[in-house]
């Protein structure tokens, strides 16, 4: 049976830090955190109990050993999430294989934004070929950028009228209601809204509540 969910390693030696990109990660539909390290040796120790890892969140400074030279070595995708922000680091993290580069600090939504992004361009290379337009939405996506959204007739009607749905809405929608208000299930409507999200035509932030985990609300992009 194929995995539904993404399964993410979070590398970072501050556990407060490590914590949180978990949570942003684990808040998201699709994605799953299967494990915490603080050190090289930890990361590899995961990556072998865990083949099953698709992507790693690698901050650059290990306490035994460089992230960049842990990234060279992985079999995974990987994103650097760091506060190294010298132009060597950058260039060196891209040429080991990195799909991005964050500097510390950044919004939590951004980060979410780079994962909506990743299990968009994960979905684009599922295919067996691929024709150049869908190489370059892949590689935009992977550089946070937003291409040109498609020609409306382009979308499915599901998405039609989940965008119909939220510019009608008075303030920001979260799936559930998408789900209720379009008559499709909640699994269904979550995967629609991330499409959207990537494309850039619907936008996405966390909202914290006392307890549990944080919901994502979607409205139109600003500007």
């Amino acid at each position: 049976m194929a995995r539904t969910e993404l399964s993410l390693l979070v590398v970072d030696d501050d556990f407060r830090v490590a914590a949180l990109h978990a949570s942003i990660a684990d808040a998201m539909i699709g994605f799953t955190t299967t494990a915490r390290v603080g050190s090289v040796a930890e990361a590899r120790t995961a990556l072998t109990d865990h083949p099953e890892i698709d992507l790693a969140l690698v901050d650059v400074h290990l306490p035994d050993g460089s992230g960049i030279e842990l990234i060279r070595e992985m079999r995974c995708d990987a994103f650097v999430v760091t506060a190294e922000d010298s132009a060597t680091a950058v260039r060196h993290a891209l040429t080991a294989g990195a799909l991005a580069y964050l500097i510390k600090p950044f919004e939590n939504t951004e980060l979410a934004r780079r994962l909506a992004g990743y299990a968009q361009y994960r979905r684009i290379v599922e295919a067996s070929n691929l024709v150049q337009s869908q190489v370059d939405s892949a590689i935009a996506t992977m550089r946070g950028e937003r291409m040109a959204a498609p020609r409306s007739e382009e979308m499915s009607q599901t998405e039609q009228s989940i965008l119909a749905a939220v510019t009608e809405a008075d303030g920001p929608v979260f799936a559930d209601e998408i789900s209720a208000s379009v008559g499709i299930s909640p699994p269904t409507a979550r995967r629609h809204l991330a499409t959207l999200v990537a494309d850039g035509r619907l936008s996405m932030r966390l909202r914290y509540g006392t307890t549990g985990r944080p919901k994502q609300e979607y409205r139109l992009p600003e500007g």
